[in-house]
């Protein structure tokens, strides 16, 4: 492991935003975020496979109203994003070291108002179905979470991905689809991701990918 990485690894331990296996909120954070960890009724809006945390940082400097938490399974990737929410003075804002197949863990149901998908694997192959973040069995689990009439978002430069995912909505009676575009940045609906651009969309975006983006509301159905 390099010297870098082992730095951020011990960032993680120490750093109060971070919460990881070892730490006393690891196994009691659940249904409790906003009760223990941003001692507030705020919204919650979770950004999963958050890599570096720029959208959960971005976005809690534009909503301080808004509980921001990025989960991502690399730590090294959470220690950037924990450090710039702590050099911003963000009180806003967490990140949960752990695998999306876990959320069940960390998260009572309807617990959420918000999700955030930004620049996923898109697993092409016809094998890795099971491992894309917008399968039927995912979107399934983050309905358990979301409140109604909560809003899912899918921000990626795969078109492949995007117009998959954009069949499985579609074909969701849970889900209403709000709006899509397969060009975000000659697109109106801009605006609302604030110039906020990760590491790997400037990457894409300079080598001329387009970037597809869809908003999508849960509509709970009364049992």
């Amino acid at each position: 492991m390099s010297r870098k990485k082992q730095h951020r690894f011990e960032h993680n331990t120490m750093a109060d935003n971070v919460i990881e296996r070892g730490k006393e909120l690891y196994t009691s954070i659940k249904g409790k975020w906003n009760e223990v960890f941003f001692k507030n009724a705020n919204p919650i809006t979770v950004e999963l496979a958050c890599g570096k945390g720029e959208y959960t940082v971005g976005l809690s400097k534009q909503f301080p109203e808004i509980n921001f938490i990025g989960v991502d399974i690399k730590g090294d990737r959470i220690a950037r994003g924990s450090k710039k929410a702590m050099e911003l003075n963000l009180s806003n804002v967490a990140f949960l070291r752990t695998g999306i197949q876990y959320l069940d863990e960390f998260f009572e149901p309807e617990e959420i108002d918000e999700l955030w998908l930004v620049h996923p694997d898109p697993q092409p192959r016809d094998k890795e179905e099971k491992r894309r973040l917008t399968n039927q069995k995912f979107l399934n689990s983050y309905k358990i979470y979301l409140k109604n009439e909560g809003i899912f978002h899918l921000k990626t430069d795969s078109e492949f991905l995007f117009d998959y995912s954009l069949e499985v909505i579609k074909a969701d009676s849970d889900f209403e689809l709000l709006d899509y575009t397969h060009d975000l940045y000659n697109s109106e609906l801009k605006e609302g991701h604030y110039d906020i651009v990760t590491h790997y969309e400037k990457l894409f975006n300079e080598k001329g990918a387009t970037i597809h983006y869809l908003k999508a509301k849960l509509i709970k159905k009364a049992s």
